[in-house]
């Protein structure tokens, strides 16, 4: 099985645990690599996200602990871009590129916010209309690159879809249409899609991002992948691995992407 992840929130953003908990839960769960992605900042998301004064004790105590346990497993030091964040000022082992809030009428939407404030939004400024907030999440998607050229994974790209078993919305033919677009114009930038698991493990989704169809669409575009647990509680750092590895099986894909001390490699899947 899979025993590497490379989007990991700590207790210095919104993550449960501190970032030598999750090391030694990784060691312990024989993982060859940990890679940390702390929320870079963003106004609205403040509880969320790590302030500029927070970084840089961040980007210490991961590298503190990249010393203390190199013998043992390979940790890099990233961090999760959103795409309305300010400019990043550090050099980081990667970046992953994510969207998690669209803009309305002037007003910021969290996608990735709780259910009772996605039903809010949902209803206040897009009518009820699920397609219409994922076309404002899409049209923000397809910008990833511009707003951040050092991106180096595609973070969840229907992160939209995370409350749709709650909200018992089906996709439809315009959001499969949208998404593939995006997908599309992701996919000049040749970097990696993410499989993301976290929505299992905190109990919102009974499967990974994305959808089988838009996984294939990545597939027949000739992009990589990369399995990820986005885990925010050590004890799911692996969490969903196997069904993500049958996911992208069944989706065409037989391999996917490590970052190593040599950069990203291309791997088999198990």
């Amino acid at each position: 099985m899979i025993k590497t992840n490379f989007h990991t929130h700590t207790t210095f953003c919104d993550g449960r645990d501190t970032p030598e908990q999750m090391v030694e839960s990784a060691i312990e769960k024989g993982f060859s690599a940990l890679g940390f992605s702390g929320h870079a900042y963003f106004v609205l998301d403040a509880a969320f996200t790590m302030d500029l004064a927070q970084q840089k004790p961040y980007r210490a105590e991961i590298l503190r602990l990249k010393e203390k346990y190199k013998n043992e497993i390979d940790i890099f030091l990233g961090i999760e871009q959103d795409s309305w964040s300010p400019a990043l000022d550090y050099k980081y082992d990667y970046v992953i590129a994510s969207v998690h809030n669209v803009q309305k009428d002037g007003v910021y939407c969290p996608v990735d916010n709780t259910l009772e404030i996605m039903k809010s939004n949902l209803d206040r400024y897009f009518g009820g209309d699920m397609d219409a907030f994922a076309e404002a999440y899409f049209e923000e998607t397809v910008r990833l690159f511009d707003k951040i050229p050092e991106g180096d994974i595609i973070g969840h790209i229907d992160l939209v879809t995370k409350y749709d078993e709650q909200l018992s919305y089906r996709r439809t033919p315009r959001y499969f249409r949208m998404a593939k677009q995006a997908i599309a114009q992701l996919a000049k930038y040749g970097r990696p899609f993410e499989i993301n698991t976290g929505a299992m493990g905190r109990g919102y989704r009974s499967a990974p991002y994305p959808d089988p169809e838009l996984l294939r669409a990545i597939r027949r575009e000739g992009c990589p992948i990369v399995i990820n647990s986005d885990c925010h509680n050590k004890d799911y750092l692996d969490c969903g691995f196997a069904q993500a590895v049958a996911l992208a099986r069944d989706c065409g894909f037989d391999s996917h992407m490590v970052l190593t001390k040599q950069g990203w490699e291309s791997r088999p899947l198990p």
